[in-house]
């Protein structure tokens, strides 16, 4: 499998998510989705890919991206996350070690900064195109995306 890096234009995410604060647990982040999943099946909204970010230092947010107008409930908000210019990475988890590619990826951010290519660097997401969990063919997929001011 090829790995690189490149600039690319990501589409308006429109996701319902759920916050948190604590400490790293992937059966939390797990669970949370599945909390989003059960909303969007019970309210009949059709879902998409699924976001992961961590917004603020141990703060976590997940987050199904929903089609079609709904309102959020019960700790699921509704939220638009922007089209933007992102730096983004594909790879398997289970060849690349995703510590691995956050460092390169971030060390090659840190020279497109020097170069003056990139102005600033934001959040970063990973982005799925189903369940990881339980979809093979998501979780081989990741998608790292980190918001660049040009």
């Amino acid at each position: 499998m090829t790995v690189d890096f490149s600039f690319k234009r990501a589409p308006t995410y429109r996701l319902a998510t759920i916050r948190w604060k604590g400490p790293w647990s992937d059966a939390k982040i797990h669970a949370q989705f599945r909390r989003i999943l059960k909303w969007a099946k019970r309210e009949g909204v059709k879902t998409g890919r699924w976001v992961f970010t961590e917004p603020a230092d141990r703060t976590w947010e997940v987050g199904l991206e929903v089609k079609g107008p709904k309102r959020g409930g019960r700790g699921i908000r509704l939220k638009a996350l922007p089209a933007s210019r992102v730096a983004t990475v594909e790879f398997d988890p289970d060849v690349v070690s995703p510590r691995v590619i956050y460092h390169g990826l971030n060390d090659w951010l840190r020279w497109r900064k020097k170069e003056r290519e990139v102005k600033s660097v934001g959040m970063y997401r990973e982005v799925y195109s189903g369940d990881p969990w339980s979809d093979r063919r998501a979780a081989s997929h990741v998608r790292i995306e980190i918001v660049v001011r040009p």
